[in-house]
């Protein structure tokens, strides 16, 4: 689209083959980025989910209901600009995983932590051989940084579609290794998220919570999965 216009304006969206990969028009009008680049996507797989979100705007056009086109908006205008500063951003987190960092106690807490964390650790090892150290409490550990460059290797194999999801289910989770997980499938994306809140759940579960920490705990699981959502529909059909 030209702008990002405040109500709906046109009657049917319907996705073309453009630029090498598949493009939204609008009533034959291309949807741009905000940064005014055509929106082309390398399947038409995403394509169509793409504009079934147009498709599904009534009246004033809402993007918080929209993340495969504000996915696709982000990898066109800053990811593909910037896919090496991003790729070194995420890969930093190998050097803080958040499955390294465990608590001391209460035990049953600690053995939570070891349930879920340690077979998730024992992949990465399988996958790149990289075996990250752990510690207890809050002090920081120092990870090797043959093993931290092999992972950041991993990364910068991306492609800028892969890297925009990658990028969300880092952040959302804190952990490099349950990113990469999520990619390779390596268990359920519900095991994986589960796996990135037992600190989030025990504090829950001790304390209580509220409806405000509930929103936002919902919000970021709908967008952890909405990102590898994004990620399986920018995948050809040989490639998944």
């Amino acid at each position: 689209m030209s702008e990002w216009a405040a109500k709906r304006f046109w009657n049917a969206a319907e996705v073309v083959e453009a630029g090498g990969g598949f493009g939204v028009r609008l009533d034959g009008r291309a949807v741009r980025t905000p940064a005014k680049a055509e929106l082309v996507v390398p399947t038409q797989a995403l394509a169509r989910e793409i504009a079934a979100e147009w498709d599904a705007q009534e009246g004033e056009i809402v993007p918080a209901t929209m993340p495969l086109t504000r996915a696709a908006n982000a990898a066109i205008d800053r990811v593909a600009r910037e896919q090496a500063e991003v790729a070194a951003m995420l890969a930093e987190y190998g050097s803080s995983d958040l499955l390294c960092y465990r608590a001391e106690s209460p035990a049953e807490l600690v053995a939570r932590q070891a349930e879920a964390w340690d077979p998730l650790l024992d992949w990465a090892e399988s996958a790149f051989s990289v075996r990250l150290r752990t510690t207890s409490g809050v002090m920081h550990v120092t990870q090797d940084a043959a093993a931290l460059e092999r992972l950041h290797a991993e990364v910068r194999l991306l492609d800028i579609w892969a890297l925009t999801a990658f990028h969300d289910l880092v952040c959302l989770s804190g952990s490099l290794v349950i990113g990469l997980a999520a990619l390779r499938d390596q268990a359920p994306l519900e095991a994986l998220w589960r796996a990135s809140r037992i600190d989030e759940s025990w504090q829950q579960e001790q304390w209580g919570s509220d409806e405000e920490a509930e929103a936002v705990a919902r919000k970021k699981e709908c967008d952890f999965f909405n990102a590898k959502r994004f990620h399986d529909l920018s995948r050809p059909l040989w490639a998944r």
